[in-house]
């Protein structure tokens, strides 16, 4: 193998280890976006209703 295909082969896998790191990055990204997110909506609570909860209908 000469000295140019082998450079090739080596820049080849490079860029292919550089779009697999991006892609992991935009995953993780968008991964704790979407937790910040999940967290925002169970960090409000919504009024509970003073009935709720309270009985318990039961049929024998």
């Amino acid at each position: 193998m000469d000295v140019a295909a082998l450079s090739m082969a080596m820049n080849q896998a490079s860029l292919g280890q550089q779009v697999g790191i991006a892609l992991a990055k935009k995953a993780m990204q968008t991964s704790e976006q979407n937790s910040y997110q999940l967290l925002q909506m169970m960090g409000a609570p919504t009024p509970e209703h003073p009935d709720l909860g309270n009985l318990v209908d039961l049929k024998a």
